[in-house]
């Protein structure tokens, strides 16, 4: 079988795995969820209380409205089954049936449950506000893989961040100080990936996976033997409080999502433009992208390829370790172990799921956000599912974005392949 041939068939397997999918999400919209909802309406409130407008909250009714959304979904599926659109397209039909699935579940989810209306402000608020740390561990390897170096140790990158920002903004009283810490804590991290990677050419995978498990193995000991014993130093629990920026936060609906938040989230907005327009409108990111894709050629015209990787790793392990101060210092203030709860390899997966580009990491991160957040709504409102089972839903959207399930994605052709200077 020629190459071309085989592109075509694995094409055609994920063309009818996908729509298999999307069928079978319908599927459950309906039979599942529409056949057992609740008699009566879905109620989703759209204010927060207390904010200045209130909108009036929207009714629906909860089974017919399951109907509607599997049949969307299967009508997704078959589309997906009968003809193969573009990148866009695909992400747009994953997008339609995910987003089918996750309303069918909560208009039978708050059917059932005599708690209360859900509140949507409140439900993606705290998805924008979970997705943080995914947002900025995306934007980490993506910078990182963009000029040609895997990184696989953001998850050591956001541990080792949490620990140091809790620890200095502690010991020093500034919160401040502790997000320097927390950044320059991940760059340091990031210096290690990129000797290692660079300078002695060893298996960048390998590396990160080494990093990740000396990152975790470092801060339980050093939590177990200097934070837990004097927490009353080390580990405070201080952090950043809420800004409200001023008139844009008392936009309905939007408002309360986007503009009253901490620090890091306005910190996350600066990061996703500065790459972005970095990486596609300036001659830093011109040479960045070069050297990812080919780096003799671009040896050839002068590019310095090794600096620039080593410069890269080590600002995307500083942007990583902003991500590790959130965790503390921006969320709970305390530094707890094992925090980081796989947000590297998500944030990863975000960054391939959105290939490569930092808006459709971001956009990625922002879903993987929003599937955490969901769990503890669905707890809240009292569904019966086993709480482990909500636990999984963020992983398994991984897996489903690392499958291939949104089609094929093309890495920048020199990730991972060490350059040797002829």
């Amino acid at each position: 079988m020629t190459a071309l041939g085989a592109a075509a068939r694995v094409s055609g397997n994920r063309r009818y795995l996908a729509a298999g999918v999307f069928t079978a999400l319908g599927v459950i919209d309906i039979v599942v969820f529409g056949v057992h909802a609740q008699p009566g309406d879905a109620v989703f409130a759209l204010s927060l209380p207390g904010n200045g407008v209130q909108i009036p909250s929207i009714h629906v009714a909860a089974a017919p409205a399951c109907y509607l959304l599997g049949a969307i979904s299967i009508g997704v599926g078959v589309l997906r089954a009968v003809a193969e659109p573009g990148r866009r397209g695909r992400r747009l039909t994953i997008a339609v049936a995910v987003l089918c699935f996750l309303l069918a579940l909560l208009c039978w989810a708050d059917a059932a449950n005599s708690v209360g209306s859900v509140n949507l402000i409140d439900l993606l608020q705290g998805s924008v506000i979970a997705a943080i740390p995914l947002v900025l561990g995306a934007l980490s390897g993506l910078m990182c893989e963009r000029s040609g170096v895997i990184n696989i140790a953001i998850e050591g990158q956001l541990i080792t961040g949490a620990f140091a920002a809790a620890a200095i903004s502690s010991a020093v009283a500034s919160l401040w100080l502790g997000l320097v810490a927390g950044a320059v804590t991940g760059g340091l991290v990031g210096a290690l990936l990129a000797v290692f990677a660079i300078k002695y050419r060893a298996d960048q995978i390998i590396i990160g996976v080494v990093i990740n498990v000396l990152a975790i193995g470092m801060t339980n000991y050093l939590y177990d033997r200097v934070m837990s014993p004097y927490g009353n130093i080390w580990n405070t629990g201080a952090f950043f409080t809420p800004i409200k920026v001023p008139l844009l936060s008392k936009i309905p609906i939007i408002g309360p999502i986007l503009f009253d938040a901490n620090l890091f989230l306005y910190i996350t907005y600066a990061l996703i433009i500065l790459i972005q327009v970095g990486l596609f409108q300036t001659r830093w990111g011109l040479r960045v992208r070069a050297i990812g894709e080919h780096p003799t050629a671009a040896d050839t015209v002068g590019i310095k390829v090794l600096w620039n990787r080593y410069r890269n790793v080590i600002l995307g392990g500083m942007v990583a370790g902003i991500g590790g101060a959130f965790l503390t210092i921006g969320n709970v203030g305390f530094f707890s172990p094992g925090m980081s709860s796989g947000f590297g390899y998500i944030g990863l997966a975000a960054m391939i799921f959105g290939g490569w580009r930092p808006l459709g990491a971001v956009a990625a991160a922002l879903l993987f956000g929003f599937a955490r957040q969901l769990e503890d709504v669905l707890g809240l409102l009292s569904v019966p599912v086993p709480s482990q089972v909500l636990a999984m839903v963020p992983y398994v959207a991984t897996i489903v974005a690392v499958a291939g399930l949104v089609g094929r994605v093309r890495p920048p052709a020199a990730d991972g392949k060490p350059y040797v200077k002829a």
